[in-house]
């Protein structure tokens, strides 16, 4: 790091301890509302410390926002491990959560404690959150009983999006309703500390939330749950084209980064970047003894003379 960098990381606010599973519990338990937010780097990480949020989650979202990818199913355990690293620099104070992707846990109990140890281990998050449902409620019970934490997730689950018959929401119907619930149900008996419910409709998830002992944490789902989450580039507005139903933005940083790099540009063409409070000054007389030795070199090249360095 270069003398005039300045490291991302963020101090813990004032007073406030590191968030625990417990913690999650008895804010539930309280009526507290839990707040989640997604990172996937040093800079939002940062932004979620000193904002105050409960939980950070390194979504796999990460495919689609930064990485470029058209969905999440082709985001890799070293990308999700790379982004984790970068969260967890930029993180003191929430629960962190690493996301593990497809491929990573579904073929067997054993594969899916690997994939959570390495998530674990090279990135420093506190728990990790699959997308469960049926068989992978074993793989939930595998992980847990590892001594690793796991977070649910059910509802809209993006990387079997296509077998749910696409992006929409989850539950509309009795019997997928009560599906939904067995997931829920499922997962809290095999231990998991939290569960995700993401696009489901707002009276289906009353009727869950109410039968269930662990937090839960709502992504479209109504107002609920134990807490709510976003997906970062979704609140403020850095993400553009569709957004789904249930993204609030709360800040437009898309067209300001925009127009700030627009003017940035304008000035650079016009040549009104960098002014005099952007550049270094020299003292005058180590600048007369540099042009000085300019000269002198210039000449001697000029008479074809070796020259020897200034002392």
């Amino acid at each position: 790091m270069s003398s005039g960098a300045r490291s991302h990381t963020a101090p813990p606010a004032a007073g406030r301890r590191p968030v625990s599973l417990p913690d999650l519990l008895e804010m539930k338990a309280n009526g507290e509302p839990i707040v989640m937010v997604t990172a996937y780097d040093c800079p939002s990480a940062t932004v979620a410390e000193q904002a105050g949020v409960d939980v950070v989650l390194v979504g796999d979202s990460a495919a689609n926002v930064v990485l470029g990818y058209p969905d999440t199913k082709l985001v890799s355990m070293e990308e999700m491990v790379m982004l984790g690293k970068a969260v967890r620099r930029g993180l003191t104070t929430p629960l962190m959560v690493g996301d593990m992707p497809m491929g990573s846990y579904e073929a067997s109990n054993e594969e899916a404690v690997r994939s959570a140890q390495r998530l674990v281990k090279e990135t420093g998050c506190q728990a990790v959150k699959l997308e469960a449902g049926g068989v992978i409620v074993e793989r939930a019970r595998a992980i847990v009983q590892s001594g690793i934490p796991v977070m649910g997730h059910v509802g809209l689950t993006p990387q079997t999006a296509t077998a749910l018959g696409g992006y929409k929401a989850q539950g509309k119907n009795a019997k997928s309703a009560i599906k939904l619930l067995e997931d829920c149900l499922a997962l809290q008996s095999v231990g998991c500390f939290a569960i995700v419910i993401e696009a489901v409709p707002s009276a289906i998830t009353d009727e869950i939330v109410g039968r269930l002992e662990v937090p839960t944490i709502g992504i479209g789902a109504g107002p609920s749950t134990s807490g709510q989450v976003l997906v970062f580039h979704d609140l403020l507005g850095i993400t553009t084209g569709h957004m789904a139903k249930f993204v609030k933005r709360y800040a437009d940083v898309h067209e300001t980064m925009v127009a700030a790099v627009g003017r940035y540009a304008q000035e650079v063409r016009r040549r009104s970047f960098p002014e005099p409070d952007h550049v270094y000054s020299v003292e005058p007389a180590e600048l007369d003894e540099f042009r000085r030795y300019l000269s002198e070199e210039s000449l001697a090249s000029a008479k074809g003379w070796e020259w020897e360095p200034l002392p």
